[in-house]
């Protein structure tokens, strides 16, 4: 299984990005799929996840109101859509997936993880 995430970039503060993760190879039955962030010398930070069937979205706290977490399950791929962006926003963004398909907040849960994209934050 093979996740690609993309989208990343600079950004002034109050400025949006839409990121996007592709996921590829062996397909499972469900799975969840969650966003999550870091910034170097810092642990990884949970940022968003929902379940299979879309129905059940779950964000940190900070990311309320500003981040929506999508997903097409036809195409296979989660969206990240990032408003207002703050420059505490900065890190590189890892998407994952959860073959559990519970889309909790810990890094433990999930199976796969995408390679990272780059996400700065300009004040």
């Amino acid at each position: 299984v093979q996740l690609q995430a993309s989208g990343g970039g600079l950004v002034q503060a109050g400025g949006s990005l839409r990121l996007s993760c592709a996921v590829s190879g062996r397909t499972f039955s469900s799975y969840a799929m969650g966003w999550f962030r870091q910034v170097s010398g810092k642990e990884r930070e949970f940022v968003a996840a929902i379940s299979w069937s879309g129905g059940s979205l779950n964000y940190a706290d900070s990311m309320k109101g500003r981040f929506t977490i999508s997903r097409d399950r036809a195409k296979n791929t989660v969206y990240l859509q990032m408003n207002s962006l703050k420059p505490e926003d900065t890190a590189a963004y890892y998407c994952a997936a959860d073959l559990g398909g519970l889309g909790t907040q810990s890094p433990l849960s999930y199976d796969y993880w995408g390679q990272g994209t780059q996400v700065t934050v300009s004040s």
